[in-house]
């Protein structure tokens, strides 16, 4: 995998984790251990915690409107999170936040941005020029259209055809961004190519670039706000190279708030919602009764997710 730093980042990031500030604010130790490094996803992209207020004690904290940290045992203050995340009272995770440095492909961030809950501020193409960084797809994530789902992927692509698709997408890719620093009337190095003309404004050459390209942003919520990001983008039905970074920050939510993680992660991730139709289904077949999608009452396509929750055929 190629490195996602250039040799200036990489410094500057050493730089930052060798200085050390005292503090009375609460820490979350595991998560110090990686802030500022960044954590690799796809193949140029990456995340990195930049800075976190809080953590599982400020939760338990605003759940009781405390005055300190209290002497109560952790197993208490897991319980009392599992309960706030089971009946989602979610106030007192809106008390934590974190900021993130992200990079990631264009059409990505088109997908991320519709989370409306953030702080963001992105790399801007309008004062410097994006580096030549774009994404392809690993051979085993060249997937065909769905035959079932618009918005999904079907069987993987072989040989010859893969092998198309690869060569399509680099070509593209390095096409547009030749003819974008044609536009700016730029070399890689800096340097003007025609010395007697202008380049095109870089707010107009960027336009050209694919959706592939690589943009940054630093992106930042509160607890409740990312469990709500990480439920629908880390689910198996989001798209992948959204789901990778997602599964980057649950590793990051682990080491920050490992209270709250188990407690989404047993709730949320790792549980599932019920339809009053589907609950009444699931209670008829625990009596004993042979039902099918027909009798059910529910949707062919609710059915079927109902089937593959259980596990059962469908």
């Amino acid at each position: 995998m190629p490195m996602p730093l250039n040799p200036e980042q990489q410094a500057e990031i050493d730089a930052m984790r060798a200085a050390s500030t005292p503090t009375r604010r609460a820490c979350a130790p595991a998560l110090e251990e990686i802030l500022y490094q960044a954590i690799p996803v796809l193949d140029h992209g990456f995340i990195r915690v930049v800075d976190y207020m809080g953590d599982d004690g400020a939760i338990v904290q605003a759940a009781r409107v405390s005055y300190g940290r209290g002497t109560r045992r952790v197993s208490e203050d897991k319980g009392l999170i599992a309960y706030l995340m089971r009946h989602r009272h979610t106030t007192p995770f809106e008390m934590c936040e974190i900021k993130y440095h992200v990079k990631l492909p264009i059409f990505v961030a088109r997908q991320w941005i519709r989370h409306r809950t953030a702080n963001v501020n992105e790399y801007s193409a309008r004062y410097s020029i994006l580096d030549k960084e774009f994404y392809v797809p690993a051979p085993d994530q060249l997937s065909s259209q769905s035959s079932d789902n618009r918005q999904g992927r079907g069987n993987v692509l072989q040989g010859v055809e893969a092998a198309r698709v690869h060569e399509l997408l680099r070509d593209d890719a390095n096409r547009a961004y030749d003819h974008y620093m044609e536009l700016l009337n730029e070399n890689e190095d800096g340097a003007r190519r025609d010395p007697a003309r202008d380049g095109l404004a870089r707010e107009l050459a960027r336009m050209n670039l694919t959706l592939n390209y690589y943009t940054q942003w630093y992106w930042k919520t509160d607890l409740y706000n990312l469990l709500r990001f990480l439920g629908l983008r880390a689910d198996s039905h989001a798209q992948y190279e959204i789901r990778v970074y997602a599964e980057a920050m649950i590793d990051t939510l682990k080491l920050w708030v490992p209270l709250a993680h188990a407690a989404f992660m047993e709730y949320e991730h790792g549980g599932v919602r019920l339809s009053a139709t589907a609950l009444e289904s699931v209670k008829r077949m625990i009596a004993g009764e042979k039902i099918g999608q027909a009798e059910s009452g529910l949707s062919k396509r609710e059915w079927r997710e109902l089937m593959t929750v259980l596990e059962l055929e469908s």
